[in-house]
Formats: C-alpha cells, sequence, structure tokens
C-alpha cells in the first residue's frame, strides 16, 4: 500500500518505518528542511533501539523516503498520515495547529480518496475539526474529493517503540458509520493485516472513542506511578519498605506489577502532556477531574524529593557541596529530556550552591542544549554543571551519587570502585536500583524512595 506520514518526530518515524518494513511504500514529510536532509544522508533525529536499522534496510529497498514536497507525498498516500506535534497550550489543552495545518494541507493536494488518519494524541473531537478544515480547502477548490478521517492513536513506550509497533498489544482504530467510513475501515483492515496474522489484536470502534482510549491509558498508567510514589511518601513515614509493598499488592492479579515503581517521578511527551490536556477536556465540558489533578500534583510534588533527601541530609546551604549525577533522560533507552526529573533536581541542588557532575548514556547532547535554555536567566548556575562521558568519571569529590534515570548500566556498579572514588559514601538512589542490604554490606550510606525502613534497620 502507498502510505504517506506528515511528521517524522518521535511517532511518525517510527510509524513510517515500521510500515515499510512489512512492505508498505512510505512517504515521510516535515516541514523542516534540516531533519529531512539528516534522514537522506542516513542519519536519525532522535535515539530510539533498532530504529536506525530499519530506516537503513528500507531506504536501502526504495521503500522509505523522505520529503519536504507536500504536494507529492499527498499525492502519493492512500493513506495519510498525520504524526504532528500536539504540546500543551498555555490552559493545559493540546495545541493542534501543527495538526490542522497538516490536514489543510491534506485538503489543499488531494486528488482521489484518501483515509486521514489522526495518529498523533488528540483531544475528542479533533477528528471533526479535522474533517472541517479539508473540507474547507476542498471547497475553496470547488472539489468533491470524498475522504474519511480516522482516529489510530499510538501506544509507543520510548525505548521500546520498535518492538511495540512490530508486536502490538492491541491496535485502536475508530472509523466513521458511513459508506466512506467502512470504505477506511476495509483499508485499514489491509494496512495492519500483517500485525494481526498470529491473532486479532485491532479494536474497532466509532472515532471519538479512539481519541478518548489514548487519553484514558495514560491517565490510568499516570494514576498508579503517582499512586505508588505517594505511597512511598508514606511508607517513608511510618517505616515501611515499599519495595515488599509493590510485591505484596503486585501479586494480586486484579493489580499486576505494571508501573508500580516508586520512583523520582515520571516525565516525558505524554504523560504530563495528557493527564492536562485530559482535565483541560473534562473544565470544558464542566467536569473536575479530581483524580487526575491529584495525580498531576503528586507528580509535581515528586520530582522534588530526591533534591528534598539530599537537602535534609546535607543542609539548606549546598555552597563547597559537589553531587554526582547518573541519569538526565526522563526515562533510559532514550534521549528524551522533555519534563525529566533530573531537570529539577539540578536546579535544586544549583540553585543552593551546589556543583555537579553529571552523566548519561546517550542523552547528554540533548540534555546540553535543554540544559542551557533552562539556566538562560542564571548562566552562573549552567557553568557549575560538569558532563562526564563515563559514568565513574562523575564520581570523584562528590559528597554523594544520585541516580535519577534507571539505566541499566547503572544496575551493577562496581560499588568497592564506587565507594572508593565519592568523598563521602552516600547513594541517593531515585529509582530503587540497589538492595539496602547490600549496600550496607558495602559501607554505603543508602537512601531510597519509601525504603527508610531498610535504612532505619541497618541503622540500627
Amino acid at each position: 500500500m502507498r502510505i504517506t506520514i506528515i511528521g517524522t518526530g518521535y511517532v511518525g518515524l517510527v510509524t513510517g518505518a515500521c510500515l515499510a518494513e512489512v512492505g508498505n511504500d512510505v512517504c515521510c514529510l516535515d516541514v523542516d528542511q534540516g531533519k529531512i536532509d539528516l534522514l537522506n544522508r542516513g542519519g536519525i533525529p532522535i535515539f530510539e533501539p533498532g530504529l536506525g536499522d530499519i530506516v537503513a534496510r528500507n531506504r536501502a529497498a526504495r521503500r522509505l523516503k523522505f520529503s519536504t514536497d507536500m504536494a507529492a507525498g499527498v499525492t502519493h498516500g492512500e493513506i495519510l498520515f498525520i504524526a504532528v506535534g500536539t504540546p500543551p497550550d498555555e490552559d493545559g489543552s493540546a495545541d493542534l495547529q501543527y495538526v490542522l495545518s497538516a490536514a489543510r494541507s491534506i485538503g489543499r493536494y488531494m486528488n482521489g480518496f484518501k483515509v486521514v488518519v489522526d495518529k498523533s494524541t488528540v483531544p475528542v473531537g479533533t477528528a471533526d475539526k479535522v474533517r472541517a478544515v479539508i473540507q474547507e480547502e476542498l471547497r475553496t477548490r470547488d472539489s468533491h474529493t470524498r475522504f474519511s478521517v480516522v482516529s489510530n492513536p499510538e501506544f509507543l513506550k520510548e525505548g521500546a517503540a520498535v518492538e511495540d509497533f512490530m508486536r502490538p498489544d492491541r491496535i485502536v482504530i475508530g472509523c466513521d458509520n458511513t459508506p466512506d467510513g467502512e470504505h477506511a475501515h476495509q483499508l485499514m483492515k489491509t494496512l495492519y493485516m500483517p500485525f494481526n496474522r498470529n491473532h486479532e489484536r485491532t479494536f474497532w470502534m466509532d472515532v471519538r472513542s479512539a481519541e478518548f482510549t489514548k487519553y484514558a491509558a495514560n491517565a490510568m498508567l499516570a494514576t498508579r506511578i503517582s499512586f505508588m510514589n505517594e505511597m512511598a511518601d508514606l511508607a517513608d513515614a511510618v517505616g515501611v519498605d515499599i519495595e515488599a509493598v509493590r510485591h505484596g499488592i503486585g501479586s494480586d492479579p486484579r493489580i499486576g506489577y505494571s508501573f508500580l515503581y516508586a520512583g523520582c517521578g515520571y516525565g516525558g511527551s505524554c504523560f504530563p502532556k495528557d493527564v492536562q490536556a485530559l482535565e483541560r477536556t473534562a473544565r470544558e465540558h464542566g467536569r473536575d477531574l479530581l483524580i487526575l489533578r491529584a495525580v498531576e500534583e503528586v507528580n509535581h510534588q515528586q520530582k522534588r524529593v530526591l533534591g528534598e533527601k539530599i537537602i535534609r541530609r546535607f543542609g539548606e546551604d549546598l555552597s563547597g557541596h559537589h553531587f554526582a549525577v547518573w541519569g538526565l533522560a526522563f526515562k533510559p533507552n532514550t534521549n528524551d529530556m522533555r519534563e525529566a526529573p533530573s531537570r529539577v533536581l539540578l536546579r535544586q541542588l544549583l540553585g543552593r550552591g551546589a556543583s555537579v557532575a553529571v552523566h548519561d548514556p546517550v542523552a547528554m547532547e540533548e540534555a546540553k542544549r535543554v540544559l542551557a535554555i533552562d539556566f538562560a536567566d542564571a548562566p552562573e548556575l549552567l557553568a557549575r554543571i560538569r558532563f562526564c562521558d563515563v559514568p565513574m568519571d562523575a564520581l570523584p569529590g562528590a559528597d554523594a551519587l544520585a541516580i535519577v534515570t534507571e539505566w541499566k548500566a547503572f544496575r551493577s556498579p562496581d560499588f568497592a570502585a564506587l565507594k572508593a572514588a565519592l568523598k563521602s559514601p552516600v547513594i541517593f538512589d531515585g529509582r530503587n536500583l540497589f538492595d539496602p542490604q547490600v549496600m550496607a554490606d558495602a559501607g554505603v550510606e543508602y537512601h531510597g524512595i519509601g525504603r527508610s525502613a531498610c535504612t532505619q534497620a541497618q541503622a540500627t
């Protein structure tokens, strides 16, 4: 099938590459000439395991091409995916300007029946707006070309996006109950047939329900994270090990183990903005989502927990103190710094006079860019950050090590070498990577999230 993807960001590039991998003829469009030039040179603008190989293989097979030529791209595809950004607006709502701009281009250049697929995460009712914009452009051209707008939200985890796309646990598609919607249904069914060979993974529904499903899924996952983080805070207060609690409740099949890890807060491009957008939708309809307001507030507070633990241990004034920080990206296997808890921690430490040495396996260049923006109003603070290419290089002279991202490379370090390199053997583990007893045996003072019971037991 001939497929066009509008937007070569995280979702668009993964979608385009994976659809080409199963034999489709895919054209990926973007207005950013620099990004298209990079892709045509064989580069990849994002870090995602396995994506580079798929892109290279399908470019070589001529099943995948990249262009800024919107007219040619729209003409090429019988199915057109809109996969552009929907950043949060000032009021928390999803900014649809890029989605509607893409729709306008489709209406301007389409020359036959098209299935227009909203792949971007968009609020309920967006398909109606996309349809209206396309119709407006068609009227301008005095064209009666038929089309159908479909909702097909993505469920890709950064760091595992290729695997998620190629072996999905579900495919959600919303189509209209009209003749054109039925035509779109058949084309989408054909497109996703290679992903349904072992068993049917597609959930068919109306368009608005599909739009809502994406937000509801992310809101539920964010809720589980904030719930456990709030339990971890209470666990610290009452002398409970949150890891023991996690195992205890996760064994209940009604609950399960997923997304029950206490930590220093969630970040990234999905959970924060999707929770905000869902809250905004509720307000527009006279509803107040009390649980989601609490989820967001807990997460804001949780991003400060690691810094507050350090401040309680070393004092309000951190002048003259130096800290090592492992992990900058919001999660492992990505270089995404959006809403990353590390940014909050660095502001806390530097703002109180400390200096820091930081390391991340893949996010160093992106971190330099983002932190330069974060500290544009205080360049003297940015100057107190030292970027280290090797984790151990961040440790010498540090009063403590703070772990913010759960990279696999951090899970089993040489604790004897780590202890020897640090000025004082103290670890603040924002992801509960280490066993408190192992830390005690190694002579390391250990502070986890919701694990004060373990630390107190060792101290006595």
